[in-house]
């Protein structure tokens, strides 16, 4: 005989069974559920989250990045900073025969402790008086020791002993290429200590003196501002190292100023006239 159909209670009682089996196997997750969020809650709780920055407090973050963001020094300045304490304003006095004035002004540069000062033969050349200005304001009487007339090169030194200035750092210009940057630092028409900037345009140049037959070669081609009073000072590479002396510019017309094309005699033969190399 068949076995009698279950009974509704055994039926609810099977389901009850299959239930708590169901519960027993999901225990563990349920349990680890639980712990995860326990977890959760204590480390919110012992770590909160920090709180929502201000208005004020981001601009000012903005403020301190754009700060470190901020470029270094032109290099022009730093060049400015190495030749100024050896820069020299240097005046002329020339009493011609009608008792007249015919000096000028030209710019020099300190090349050694012994105070010896390169510039420009044309600006000191037959002069009756040489005055020399120091980046303190300090005067001094001086008077030609060399000359390298081929080149438009003189030294000059002061009478008296020269104030302890430093000298310039000489640098190398057959390191120069056309396209680097090029600073002038001088005394246009006696504007003391003033500088411009340019680049090397060329090389091995040549050059009629004005009003002369003399023509000067091997010079370093520059487009720098130079004007009257620049003559005689520094041409200076990036790194405040003097690699020339400013001898002359070119203009077609009669009038004395700058158009874009000045010359500068390299160091390293300016300086023979000291007799020695550059250092």
């Amino acid at each position: 005989m068949d076995d009698a159909p279950p009974s509704v209670l055994d039926v609810w009682r099977g389901r009850f069974q299959r239930f708590r089996v169901g519960i027993r196997k999901a225990t563990p997750f349920i349990s680890g559920v639980f712990a995860t969020f326990l977890a959760i809650l204590l480390y919110n709780q012992a770590f909160p989250a920090p709180a929502p920055l201000t208005t004020r407090e981001v601009e000012d973050t903005i403020v301190q990045m754009m700060a470190s963001a901020t470029p270094p020094p032109a290099f022009s300045q730093k060049v400015y900073q190495l030749i100024q304490p050896s820069l020299v304003l240097i005046e002329t006095t020339d009493i011609n025969e009608a008792g007249e004035d015919d000096g000028g002004l030209g710019s020099g540069v300190i090349i050694d402790f012994s105070g010896d000062i390169l510039t420009s033969l044309h600006v000191v050349e037959g002069a009756d008086e040489i005055i020399l200005t120091f980046v303190d304001g300090t005067t001094a009487a001086a008077e030609i020791v060399a000359t390298q007339p081929e080149n438009d090169i003189a030294v000059v030194r002061t009478i008296t002993p020269p104030p302890p200035f430093p000298p310039a750092v000489m640098g190398n210009p057959n390191a120069l290429q056309v396209g680097d940057e090029a600073f002038v630092v001088g005394n246009p028409f006696g504007l003391y200590s003033s500088m411009s900037a340019g680049v090397i345009s060329g090389f091995e140049r040549t050059f009629l003196m004005p009003d002369s037959d003399q023509r000067l070669s091997g010079l370093i081609q520059i487009d720098a501002a130079v004007n009257p009073g620049n003559s005689g000072g520094p041409l200076l590479n990036r790194d405040g190292y003097v690699v020339g002396i400013v001898t002359g510019l070119v203009n077609p017309t009669e009038e004395n100023f700058f158009i874009g094309i000045a010359f500068a005699v390299p160091i390293d033969v300016a300086v023979a006239a000291v007799g020695s190399p550059p250092h």
